[in-house]
């Protein structure tokens, strides 16, 4: 039960770290958002067919 708390103790200071940070330095052009949010859904939907393919050949 101890590693399972240091583990999301670990996880949520990451977090807050990261946030911090991205809110920071993070940049707010639109143009690039636009173009990286091309890529988000078929990298999606590679994601889910390739856990598809996983669970339906090589589950034990």
């Amino acid at each position: 039960m101890t590693t399972l708390i240091t583990i999301l103790a670990l996880l949520f200071a990451a977090l807050f770290i990261v946030v911090t940070l991205t809110e920071k330095y993070g940049s707010r052009d639109s143009e690039q958002t636009a173009k990286l949010s091309r890529y988000i859904m078929p990298l999606v939907a590679l994601l889910i067919l390739a856990q598809v393919i996983k669970f339906a050949f090589f589950s034990d």
